[in-house]
């Protein structure tokens, strides 16, 4: 049987998913700050835009302006996409209470009413979702990431998206904000950072993608305002490149334990 797919909006990455993203997936994109996540999700909206599919970006920590000016330093034109009504972009961040595209409480019940209220607008048509983070919903309740992203997932599935949403990890520990978004997620798209002789080094790998026979290898990625996320060449990295200090990895095994208890 033939999947159906939708480009991520990079090339490379595309050719590392035997075409794309299968259609209608909810796709966790995650990593510690500064890996490319938002650039990535920003690929994935440009390229639904250029192809005719509308798109949704809900952006919980940064403001609309500060998306629309990043997207605007790779060569997309929010602003135009928007005043076409291509492309609502929900700021969860300022919650202004004048603005009809704002959350004004930071809750998985009002993120998803408002999302089906800006997918009504664009009519049963394909549209594509970036949630950019989730880890903003249960920052204060780790334990209950696993529910609000099985809530979105099954909810918003409906409604004729491909989603991505974007999960954050601790700087100290590369320990995930909230146990549980990975095991919802059909596909896991990885975003690492090391600094190696004094230069910051990024990497993606794709961990898993249901229905895809994906790459498994480490890719090293490059970020450029020429053509925005690049991936470079595959890499090897031995144990000691990525292995966590003993002290780290007992706390991250605590912290996952208490989790569970938790849940």
């Amino acid at each position: 049987m033939k999947i159906e797919r939708v480009s991520t909006g990079i090339k490379k990455l595309d050719e590392l998913l035997r075409g794309g993203i299968p259609k209608k997936f909810f796709v966790a994109v995650t990593g510690e700050p500064g890996t490319g996540k938002t650039i990535l999700c920003l690929h994935f909206i440009a390229k639904g835009l250029e192809e005719g599919e509308p798109g949704i970006y809900i952006t919980t920590e940064e403001s609309r302006e500060s998306i629309i000016r990043q997207a605007m330093q790779f060569g997309w034109n929010f602003y135009e996409e928007m005043s076409r009504e291509n492309l609502i972009i929900v700021d969860a961040l300022m919650r202004e209470e004048r603005d009809e595209w704002c959350l004004r409480r930071l809750t998985i019940d009002e993120l998803i009413a408002l999302v089906i209220k800006a997918k009504k607008k664009f009519g049963y048509t394909h549209a594509r979702l970036v949630i950019d983070s989730m880890s903003a919903f249960w920052l204060d309740k780790p334990a209950m990431a696993r529910k609000y992203s099985y809530q979105v997932k099954r909810t918003l599935s409906k409604w004729n998206f491909t989603i991505l949403v974007t999960s954050q990890y601790a700087v100290t520990t590369s320990d995930a904000f909230g146990f549980g978004i990975e095991h919802v997620a059909d596909g896991i798209i990885r975003l690492r950072r090391y600094i190696r002789g004094g230069v910051l080094r990024r990497f993606l790998i794709i961990e898993k993608m249901r229905q895809t026979n994906h790459d498994l290898r480490m890719w090293e990625i490059q970020i450029s305002e020429e053509h925005g996320l690049e991936l470079v060449k595959p890499i090897e990295m031995r144990k000691e490149d990525i292995a966590l200090p003993s002290k780290v990895i007992k706390k991250i095994v605590e912290a996952k334990r208490r989790k569970e208890e938790e849940i």
